[in-house]
């Protein structure tokens, strides 16, 4: 198995692009062992869980509640970012592709700008017809555990809830630029009952501001 990291999106508003910049600049201080770009999280661990995340369909959601599926791609993302707005389509033609392959897609949001509050959620999930859920992390308690910097973030997970790939979805915000299907490649090789070649890469977007940061 091999990491590779990703090169930041080009033309990202410039506050996004310095971020982007700056977190590809070294490997995360402290990373946990074996893990190049993340504090919390090493590929082979047993993902943290969680319960009561509000979704937009305003029911509680729990990890356990995806019990059934053979993978789950968990991505952490929000609305007022365009790195993770750019990304909303693939997210859906995803889940869409995968659904009779064992497959889920569950999105969470742990940011705390008034853009991304529920009410916001909502909107948002209805306006771009959302086919997964989108759960609301008000807390932080689920991203600070999964060690989740930016957005988008995404994270693998085999059926025993083991973190198979992490990182970004692949390696361009722009569609007409991505050259690395690195989470696609990844549901094929855990779908075939292979591991996935790379099974981490540093991922890009904009950073998540936590309220009690660690």
């Amino acid at each position: 198995m091999r990491a590779r990291h990703c090169t930041a999106p080009c033309h990202v508003p410039l506050l996004f692009a310095l971020a982007a910049l700056l977190l590809a600049g070294s490997p995360s201080v402290g990373a946990a062992a074996g893990a190049k770009f993340n504090r919390k999280v090493n590929v082979g661990d047993r993902a943290p869980g969680w319960s009561s995340l509000t979704g937009v369909d305003g029911k509680q959601h729990s990890l356990k509640d995806y019990a059934d599926a053979k993978l789950l791609v968990v991505v952490f993302t929000c609305n007022h970012c365009p790195v993770a707005k750019s990304y909303e389509e693939r997210l859906k033609t995803l889940t869409e592709k995968q659904k009779d392959s064992g497959v889920a897609v569950v999105a969470i949001s742990p940011s705390i700008f008034p853009a991304d509050s529920l009410e916001k959620m909502k909107e948002r999930a209805a306006e771009q017809k959302y086919n997964f859920d989108y759960l609301s992390d008000a807390s932080q308690q689920v991203g600070q555990a999964w060690g989740a910097r930016v957005t988008p973030q995404v994270f693998l997970l085999d059926a025993e809830r083991k973190v198979l790939y992490m990182g970004a979805i692949d390696d361009s915000m722009y569609t007409d630029r991505v050259k690395e299907h690195y989470l696609a490649d990844a549901i094929t090789a855990a779908l075939a009952g292979k591991s996935p070649e790379i099974t981490e890469t540093r991922p890009f977007g904009c950073p998540i501001e936590y309220e009690d940061a660690e």
